[in-house]
Protein backbone atom coordinates (compact mmCIF):
# COMPACT_ATOMS: atom_id res chain seq x y z
CA UNK A 1 0.00 0.00 0.00
CA UNK A 2 2.66 2.32 0.76
CA UNK A 3 4.16 1.85 -2.74
CA UNK A 4 1.10 2.89 -3.89
CA UNK A 5 0.70 6.06 -2.36
CA UNK A 6 4.10 6.87 -3.09
CA UNK A 7 3.63 6.82 -6.56
CA UNK A 8 -0.10 8.23 -6.91
CA UNK A 9 1.51 11.01 -5.09
CA UNK A 10 4.32 11.69 -7.39
CA UNK A 11 2.17 11.47 -10.34
CA UNK A 12 0.07 14.03 -8.65
CA UNK A 13 3.22 15.89 -8.21
CA UNK A 14 3.27 16.72 -11.79
CA UNK A 15 -0.24 18.58 -12.03
CA UNK A 16 1.48 20.38 -8.75
CA UNK A 17 4.42 21.41 -10.55
CA UNK A 18 2.67 22.25 -14.35
CA UNK A 19 0.50 24.57 -11.77
CA UNK A 20 3.17 26.16 -9.96
CA UNK A 21 4.89 27.35 -12.93
CA UNK A 22 1.87 28.62 -14.69
CA UNK A 23 -0.41 31.62 -14.12
CA UNK A 24 -3.31 31.23 -11.60
CA UNK A 25 -6.75 31.88 -11.76
CA UNK A 26 -7.57 32.17 -7.78
CA UNK A 27 -10.63 31.69 -5.99
CA UNK A 28 -12.03 32.17 -2.80
CA UNK A 29 -13.67 30.17 -0.52
CA UNK A 30 -13.26 32.58 2.61
CA UNK A 31 -12.11 36.40 3.01
CA UNK A 32 -8.38 35.12 2.42
CA UNK A 33 -8.84 31.44 2.20
CA UNK A 34 -7.65 30.45 -1.59
CA UNK A 35 -8.28 27.19 -3.95
CA UNK A 36 -7.37 26.96 -7.60
CA UNK A 37 -8.35 25.01 -10.50
CA UNK A 38 -4.97 22.87 -9.47
CA UNK A 39 -6.27 22.03 -5.71
CA UNK A 40 -9.49 21.07 -7.68
CA UNK A 41 -7.41 18.73 -10.19
CA UNK A 42 -5.47 17.03 -7.69
CA UNK A 43 -8.02 16.45 -5.30
CA UNK A 44 -9.97 14.57 -8.31
CA UNK A 45 -6.84 13.00 -9.31
CA UNK A 46 -6.47 11.21 -5.60
CA UNK A 47 -9.84 10.78 -4.81
CA UNK A 48 -10.59 8.67 -8.55
CA UNK A 49 -7.02 6.85 -7.67
CA UNK A 50 -6.94 5.82 -4.38
CA UNK A 51 -10.60 4.92 -4.31
CA UNK A 52 -10.15 2.89 -7.25
CA UNK A 53 -7.28 0.94 -5.18
CA UNK A 54 -9.12 1.10 -2.07
CA UNK A 55 -12.90 0.73 -2.33
CA UNK A 56 -13.06 0.00 1.10
CA UNK A 57 -11.64 2.90 2.27
CA UNK A 58 -13.45 6.72 3.30
CA UNK A 59 -11.64 8.83 1.28
CA UNK A 60 -11.77 12.34 3.15
CA UNK A 61 -10.59 14.98 0.56
CA UNK A 62 -9.69 19.03 1.30
CA UNK A 63 -11.77 19.72 -1.57
CA UNK A 64 -14.52 17.40 -2.63
CA UNK A 65 -15.46 16.02 0.96
CA UNK A 66 -15.85 12.69 2.23
CA UNK A 67 -16.91 9.19 0.45
CA UNK A 68 -18.26 7.76 3.11
CA UNK A 69 -17.45 3.77 3.53
CA UNK A 70 -15.41 2.19 6.72
CA UNK A 71 -15.00 5.01 8.74
CA UNK A 72 -12.46 2.45 10.75
CA UNK A 73 -10.18 3.04 7.52
CA UNK A 74 -9.62 6.42 5.74
CA UNK A 75 -7.26 8.25 3.50
CA UNK A 76 -6.91 12.07 4.21
CA UNK A 77 -6.04 13.99 1.21
CA UNK A 78 -4.69 17.48 1.00
CA UNK A 79 -4.17 17.87 -2.65
CA UNK A 80 -2.17 21.17 -2.14
CA UNK A 81 -0.98 22.03 2.06
CA UNK A 82 -0.06 25.34 1.47
CA UNK A 83 -1.85 27.24 -1.28
CA UNK A 84 -1.37 30.66 -0.44
CA UNK A 85 2.50 29.76 -0.57
CA UNK A 86 1.52 28.12 -4.63
CA UNK A 87 0.03 31.34 -5.56
CA UNK A 88 3.07 33.51 -4.61
CA UNK A 89 5.53 31.00 -5.85
CA UNK A 90 6.95 30.36 -2.33
CA UNK A 91 8.84 26.52 -2.79
CA UNK A 92 6.65 25.12 0.20
CA UNK A 93 3.58 23.78 -0.99
CA UNK A 94 2.88 19.46 -1.11
CA UNK A 95 0.50 16.61 -1.28
CA UNK A 96 -0.46 15.08 1.68
CA UNK A 97 -2.02 11.82 2.46
CA UNK A 98 -2.68 9.95 5.28
CA UNK A 99 -3.79 6.59 5.79
CA UNK A 100 -5.84 5.79 9.35
CA UNK A 101 -6.79 2.43 10.34
CA UNK A 102 -9.04 2.04 13.40
CA UNK A 103 -8.49 5.97 14.64
CA UNK A 104 -4.29 5.43 14.42
CA UNK A 105 -1.99 6.89 11.87
CA UNK A 106 -0.96 4.14 9.72
CA UNK A 107 0.80 5.17 5.99
CA UNK A 108 2.09 8.91 6.21
CA UNK A 109 2.96 10.51 2.62
CA UNK A 110 4.13 14.07 2.08
CA UNK A 111 4.98 15.23 -1.10
CA UNK A 112 6.32 18.69 -1.82
CA UNK A 113 7.99 18.03 -5.60
CA UNK A 114 9.11 21.72 -6.48
CA UNK A 115 11.88 21.11 -3.98
CA UNK A 116 11.83 17.29 -4.39
CA UNK A 117 11.21 16.07 -1.02
CA UNK A 118 9.44 12.99 -0.22
CA UNK A 119 8.77 12.09 3.27
CA UNK A 120 6.86 8.83 3.70
CA UNK A 121 6.39 6.38 6.72
CA UNK A 122 4.66 3.37 7.49
CA UNK A 123 4.06 2.47 11.18
CA UNK A 124 6.17 0.51 12.79
CA UNK A 125 8.81 0.47 9.70
CA UNK A 126 10.42 4.15 10.42
CA UNK A 127 10.08 7.45 8.44
CA UNK A 128 12.27 8.28 5.47
CA UNK A 129 12.88 11.37 3.07
CA UNK A 130 13.87 10.23 -0.29
CA UNK A 131 15.19 7.20 1.06
CA UNK A 132 16.93 7.88 4.14
CA UNK A 133 15.72 7.69 7.34
CA UNK A 134 15.11 10.43 9.46
CA UNK A 135 14.61 10.94 13.06
CA UNK A 136 13.75 14.24 15.48
CA UNK A 137 16.52 16.65 16.79
CA UNK A 138 17.74 15.82 20.06
CA UNK A 139 17.34 19.38 21.27
CA UNK A 140 15.94 19.41 25.38
CA UNK A 141 17.38 23.22 25.87
CA UNK A 142 14.14 25.45 24.87
CA UNK A 143 16.50 28.33 23.96
CA UNK A 144 17.80 26.14 21.64
CA UNK A 145 15.02 25.13 19.80
CA UNK A 146 13.30 26.05 16.66
CA UNK A 147 9.78 26.54 16.28
CA UNK A 148 7.48 26.14 13.74
CA UNK A 149 3.81 27.77 13.71
CA UNK A 150 1.13 28.57 11.46
CA UNK A 151 -1.80 31.29 11.51
CA UNK A 152 -5.40 30.07 11.13
CA UNK A 153 -8.08 31.56 8.62
CA UNK A 154 -10.27 32.84 11.53
CA UNK A 155 -8.00 35.26 12.23
CA UNK A 156 -9.50 37.55 10.41
CA UNK A 157 -12.31 37.80 12.78
CA UNK A 158 -10.10 38.58 15.52
CA UNK A 159 -11.62 36.52 18.09
CA UNK A 160 -10.66 33.60 19.83
CA UNK A 161 -8.32 31.74 18.15
CA UNK A 162 -6.49 34.91 16.74
CA UNK A 163 -5.84 36.00 20.83
CA UNK A 164 -4.49 32.50 21.37
CA UNK A 165 -2.13 32.51 18.37
CA UNK A 166 -0.99 36.27 20.05
CA UNK A 167 -0.58 35.06 23.17
CA UNK A 168 1.16 31.75 22.57
CA UNK A 169 3.71 33.64 20.73
CA UNK A 170 4.21 36.01 23.37
CA UNK A 171 4.47 33.48 26.04
CA UNK A 172 6.91 30.88 23.62
CA UNK A 173 9.10 33.53 21.25
CA UNK A 174 11.01 35.09 24.34
CA UNK A 175 12.11 31.12 25.78
CA UNK A 176 13.53 29.69 22.21
CA UNK A 177 15.67 30.27 19.44
CA UNK A 178 12.81 31.64 17.20
CA UNK A 179 10.00 30.88 15.60
CA UNK A 180 9.05 29.98 11.83
CA UNK A 181 5.84 29.96 10.01
CA UNK A 182 6.05 28.52 6.68
CA UNK A 183 2.62 28.46 5.37
CA UNK A 184 2.31 24.42 5.17
CA UNK A 185 1.18 22.28 8.26
CA UNK A 186 2.30 18.95 6.72
CA UNK A 187 5.88 20.63 6.13
CA UNK A 188 6.22 21.66 9.61
CA UNK A 189 5.77 17.99 11.16
CA UNK A 190 8.09 16.62 8.37
CA UNK A 191 10.43 19.16 9.38
CA UNK A 192 10.41 18.34 12.85
CA UNK A 193 10.25 14.63 11.99
CA UNK A 194 13.91 15.41 10.04
CA UNK A 195 14.79 17.68 13.22
CA UNK A 196 15.25 21.14 11.85
CA UNK A 197 12.88 22.17 13.70
CA UNK A 198 12.20 20.97 17.67
CA UNK A 199 8.50 21.73 17.88
CA UNK A 200 5.59 22.86 15.60
CA UNK A 201 2.01 24.37 16.97
CA UNK A 202 -1.58 25.39 15.60
CA UNK A 203 -4.53 25.95 15.78
CA UNK A 204 -7.36 25.07 14.08
CA UNK A 205 -6.15 22.67 11.56
CA UNK A 206 -8.00 20.25 9.51
CA UNK A 207 -7.42 16.52 9.28
CA UNK A 208 -6.66 16.46 6.10
CA UNK A 209 -3.74 18.97 6.87
CA UNK A 210 -1.90 16.25 9.68
CA UNK A 211 -2.99 12.92 9.13
CA UNK A 212 0.34 12.40 6.67
CA UNK A 213 2.31 14.41 8.85
CA UNK A 214 1.19 12.89 12.14
CA UNK A 215 2.58 9.06 10.78
CA UNK A 216 5.96 10.45 9.52
CA UNK A 217 6.64 12.09 12.75
CA UNK A 218 5.64 9.40 14.95
CA UNK A 219 7.84 7.10 13.11
CA UNK A 220 10.87 9.31 13.45
CA UNK A 221 10.26 9.43 17.48
CA UNK A 222 8.54 12.14 17.69
CA UNK A 223 5.32 13.49 19.96
CA UNK A 224 2.11 14.93 19.24
CA UNK A 225 -0.26 15.66 21.42
CA UNK A 226 -3.53 18.79 22.29
CA UNK A 227 -2.37 21.17 24.51
CA UNK A 228 -2.95 19.71 27.65
CA UNK A 229 -0.76 16.94 26.74
CA UNK A 230 -3.12 14.32 25.86
CA UNK A 231 -3.02 12.02 23.10
CA UNK A 232 -4.18 13.79 19.84
CA UNK A 233 -7.19 13.04 17.71
CA UNK A 234 -7.69 14.67 14.71
CA UNK A 235 -10.89 16.44 16.24
CA UNK A 236 -8.73 18.04 18.46
CA UNK A 237 -8.67 22.54 18.11
CA UNK A 238 -5.15 22.33 19.03
CA UNK A 239 -2.13 20.27 17.55
CA UNK A 240 1.35 20.39 19.44
CA UNK A 241 4.19 18.52 17.99
CA UNK A 242 7.61 17.91 19.05
CA UNK A 243 10.97 16.00 19.34
CA UNK A 244 9.66 14.86 22.39
CA UNK A 245 12.43 16.34 24.53
CA UNK A 246 10.90 20.13 24.65
CA UNK A 247 7.37 18.46 24.24
CA UNK A 248 6.56 19.30 28.57
CA UNK A 249 7.90 23.05 27.68
CA UNK A 250 5.75 24.17 25.39
CA UNK A 251 2.50 22.51 26.68
CA UNK A 252 3.34 24.31 30.18
CA UNK A 253 3.44 27.51 28.15
CA UNK A 254 0.30 26.54 25.72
Amino acid sequence: MLEDIIDVAKRAGEILKEGYFSKKEIFYKGKVDLVTKYDIKIDAFLKYELSDKYPDFSIIAEESGVSEKDRDKAIYIDPIDGTTNFVHSIPFCCISIGVWIEGEPFIGVVYNPILEELFYAKKDFGAFLNGEEIRVSEVGDSYKALLATGFPYTKVEMGEDFRWVISSMEKLLPKTRDIRRLGSAALDLCYVARGSFDAFYECNLKPWDVAGGICILREAGGKVSNEKGEEYRLSDHIIVASNGRIHDFMIENL
